[in-house]
């Protein structure tokens, strides 16, 4: 569901990152970059046309920089997939990202937390558990979305047991693509998203 061909695109909110699309299309028209930087604040910007060839992070707010330039603070709700995000959001705080010296941290409360980052499609079991968690965020709050799953249900996407009447209601402030995404796609998202990269 990920690749459309008239006209050609590809919705990275929708794409698991296999390599079989680059694969098996033709004149290398799909080609994937070791490029990090793919977090964006609009869900419509993860499509790839002919026309928009990769992803701009330019994206942050004076609000967001005001409320969270100098520490962000946040709970990590994994939300019905398959650990695969969950482990790489775990690597965020070994010795080889250490997002801490950046002033981002995982917080065990909701309340000492600025905002929550989902993993996993979101659940019929987890979606009332997602939304005490995200209520009891004081605000000003973010909801950040980790993973296909998270942004469009990904592998599960038309699955009964899935519940995401909460990403309906609720604005999302940033979408980190990947099936899981690489740690440093979250850093670099957060920095950009932060204003901090430059």
């Amino acid at each position: 569901n990920a690749i459309k061909l008239n006209p050609v695109s590809i919705d990275l909110g929708l794409c698991v990152f296999c390599p079989l699309c680059e694969e098996t299309c033709p004149e290398s028209i799909i080609h994937f970059s070791q490029n990090y930087h793919t977090a964006v604040d609009e869900r419509a910007n993860l499509k790839i046309t002919s026309e928009v060839k990769s992803i701009s992070p330019q994206m942050t707010s004076e609000k967001i920089r005001k409320y969270f330039g100098k520490s962000l603070k946040l709970r990590q709700i994994s939300a019905g997939g398959c650990n695969g995000c969950e482990l790489e959001l775990n690597a965020l705080s070994n010795v080889n990202f250490d997002m801490g010296r950046y002033g981002i941290e995982f917080v065990a409360s909701p309340r000492h937390a600025d905002g929550i980052v989902i993993t996993g499609p979101l659940t019929e079991n987890m979606a009332n558990a997602t939304k005490i968690c995200y209520e009891a965020v004081p605000n000003p709050k973010v909801i950040i979305l980790f993973g296909t799953c998270a942004i469009s249900g990904g592998v599960f996407q038309n699955s009964e047991a899935l519940q995401r009447k909460f990403l309906q209601e609720n604005k999302i402030d940033l979408f980190i693509p990947g099936c899981p995404p690489h740690p440093l796609t979250f850093i670099n998202g957060l920095l950009d998203w932060l204003n901090k990269s430059k």
